[in-house]
This record gives C-alpha cells, sequence and structure tokens, in this order.
C-alpha cells in the first residue's frame, strides 16, 4: 500500500504549543516539583523539549505500554512492557504522552498510576483525536487538537518509521 505524508502541524506550531503548555505547567505547578513519567516510545520528543521549558525541579522516568503493534488502529488491549523504575507515592506526577485517541490506554495508565499514591496525578498530551474517543479522558495540558488521522512525527511512528520527523505529519494511503 502507497502513502504519502502531508504536514499537519509545521515544527514551528508545534515549538509554539509546546511552549504555551509549559507556561501553563509553570504557573500551576510554581514553587513545586514535578515528577514527569513519559510514555515511551512516542513521548520521549515531546517530553524532551517541554521539559526545556520548565521552571521547577524536574525529575523523570518512564513506561512503555503498546495497544498497536504494527497496525494503524489500537488493538484496545493495554499491555504495559516497561514498568516504573522508582515508586511515585506522595509525588506531583505528570504523565506525558503523545497523543489521546480513543482513551482506553490511558484509562488503563491513570487507574494503575493512581492506585500507587501520588500525591497529585495530571495528564500532558501532545496531540488529541477527541472524535475517536470511547473512554472519558480529558488532558490536563494539551498542545494540539487534531481530526481523526494517522499521524507520525516528534515521536509518533508508523511500523517504527517517521519518528525523527521534526513536524506532525498526516498519513494519506493511496486509493
Amino acid at each position: 500500500m502507497s502513502y504519502k505524508i502531508e504536514t499537519l502541524i509545521s515544527k514551528e506550531e508545534l515549538r509554539a504549543g509546546i511552549q504555551r503548555v509549559a507556561d501553563e505547567i509553570n504557573r500551576d505547578y510554581e514553587g513545586k516539583s514535578i515528577h514527569l513519567i513519559c510514555i515511551i516510545k512516542g513521548g520521549v520528543f515531546f517530553m524532551t523539549e517541554l521539559s526545556k521549558y520548565l521552571k521547577m525541579d524536574v525529575t523523570m522516568d518512564f513506561m512503555a505500554v503498546s495497544s498497536y503493534g504494527s497496525d494503524t488502529v489500537s488493538s484496545g488491549i493495554v499491555k504495559i512492557i516497561k514498568d516504573l523504575d522508582e515508586p511515585i507515592e506522595g509525588r506531583d506526577v505528570l504523565i506525558v504522552e503523545d497523543i489521546i485517541d480513543t482513551g482506553n490506554t490511558m484509562e488503563y495508565l491513570m487507574e494503575l498510576l493512581r492506585d500507587r499514591k501520588p500525591a497529585s496525578l495530571k495528564l500532558c498530551a501532545m496531540l488529541d483525536k477527541p472524535s475517536r474517543r470511547l473512554k472519558d479522558i480529558k488532558a490536563d495540558y494539551l498542545a494540539f487538537p487534531i481530526e481523526d488521522k494517522f499521524v507520525v512525527g516528534f515521536g509518533l511512528d508508523y511500523d517504527q518509521k517517521y519518528r525523527n520527523l521534526d513536524y506532525i505529519g498526516a498519513i494519506v494511503f493511496d486509493e
């Protein structure tokens, strides 16, 4: 199947959106420290760029989950591939996610992490596809809502390719 990639969010728009989100986080967490949990692999680019603009003390950890495999549609089954290295009890935690789609993965993760008793737990997403939502999940901090398109770049992939693009592109499959 052949396809092309069309620019959806330019690198300049992306950087401005991330800066705006960081400003909101800086305001809300002023005088506190924050523990970022990056959902890898997709969230790495977003968390790295976001953390450059954060003004409080920041610690980081990583989780790897999967619900896609090599397909373009979520399977709905969440698998934890890598869990956290440190406990989060009593910490102000911010999950950093590349994209919220159906909400299945994030609902599962939020419940799992709430059970670990953080002082607070919030969600920050680079992208959100509200039209695909199956679960009642809403980002506390959001860079961009997008239409229902399969997107790549800035950490997002199609079969492990295109993560390194410095913009968000939409894959358009040929008919």
